[in-house]
């Protein structure tokens, strides 16, 4: 989930000037110049410098040199640094909430039914999927211990697990808003999520199971009998 760094990106913006410097840079239709900024908002040139560059080492803004003369060869100046809005995406929810990741179950869903799948196999079908590409990915799991590399793996997707009396007890629902208006939909691609990702760690004795708890996710894992 990589808070520390989102927290310290979005936390750049605290600062009354640089986020003053970030919503005119990217409300502008094209990359800003330093001279522009300052003179838009009425800062001192130095101190535009500065913040301007702060938001491009937290990845708010992003740079490109240009001639603002148009010209180009011998005579035609140096480039100008240039600021626009960076290709980052920032996003710190807490608790941790993946709505990203059931949209795209959801959409990718929606396209198997419209080619004839019915709607019941197409949320189960793609929410191993993607839960398998999830755990084929991981490194670093400890794979002798199938219930640990499951929590691992799932703590880096946001649900705050931890091994309760051979459980994998999931203390958060990265789905929560969406499963508590639509229970029955969500729990059970959750649980087919779960299911995948331990599929993808190759730790085939491990079951997802619903088993809902008041204040914590729906799902927990455990090793089959």
């Amino acid at each position: 989930m990589e808070l520390g760094s989102q927290a310290a990106g979005i936390g750049a913006l605290a600062d009354d000037t640089r986020r003053a410097l970030y919503e005119y840079v990217v409300a502008q239709p094209g990359p800003v110049g330093r001279e522009q900024a300052a003179a838009a908002l009425g800062m001192a040139q130095h101190n535009v410098n500065f913040h301007l560059d702060r938001l491009v080492s937290e990845g708010l803004l992003g740079v490109e040199y240009r001639r603002l003369s148009g010209k180009s060869g011998p005579g035609a100046g140096r480039p100008s640094k240039l600021y626009r809005r960076g290709t980052r995406e920032f996003v710190v929810s807490l608790p941790p909430r993946r709505y990203d990741l059931v949209g795209d179950i959801l959409a990718a869903a929606v396209t198997r039914v419209a080619e004839g799948v019915p709607l019941p196999q197409a949320l189960h079908e793609v929410a191993r999927e993607e839960g398998r590409a999830v755990g084929g990915a991981a490194d670093g799991v400890p794979a002798h211990e199938p219930l640990a590399a499951v929590a691992q793996v799932l703590g880096g997707q946001g649900y705050e697990p931890h091994l309760e009396a051979g459980v994998v007890v999931l203390n958060n629902c990265p789905f929560d808003s969406l499963a508590r208006k639509h229970t029955t939909l969500v729990c059970g691609l959750n649980r087919d999520f779960v299911q995948g990702v331990a599929e993808g760690l190759g730790c085939g004795t491990v079951s997802a199971c619903l088993d809902p708890e008041p204040g914590r996710c729906c799902v927990k894992a455990r090793i089959e009998d």
